[in-house]
């Protein structure tokens, strides 16, 4: 995803948030169909702030919100995201070092 998007884009904190959202989604579905990994839970309610914050992002237009408002409900959204990211990749180091 990173690969096809160009350097301007980053600059818009909704581009942000989607390519957030992503990652996310790809441990999310690793989570889901590896085998193993029943214990590794996601941390629940980062994730649903997460979401909310990226839903109020996407209709910040329809919603009249200020661009600076805009950029930091899109940084929130981004942080919680990364924080759920690194809580599942932490838990999934953690199974790699106590399996043999």
């Amino acid at each position: 995803m990173v690969i096809y998007t160009g350097p301007n884009a980053f600059f818009s904190p909704i581009a942000l948030v989607v390519v957030a959202a992503i990652g996310l989604a790809a441990l999310l579905l690793q989570l889901r169909f590896r085998k193993g990994l029943a214990h590794v839970r996601a941390p629940f309610w980062i994730n649903i702030l997460g979401l909310l914050c990226a839903v109020l992002a996407l209709a910040a237009d329809f919603l009249h919100i200020p661009r600076s408002k805009l950029e930091i409900v899109a940084f929130a959204a981004v942080i919680c995201f990364a924080i759920s990211g690194s809580l599942i990749l932490h838990a999934l180091r953690r199974q790699g070092k106590s399996s043999p």
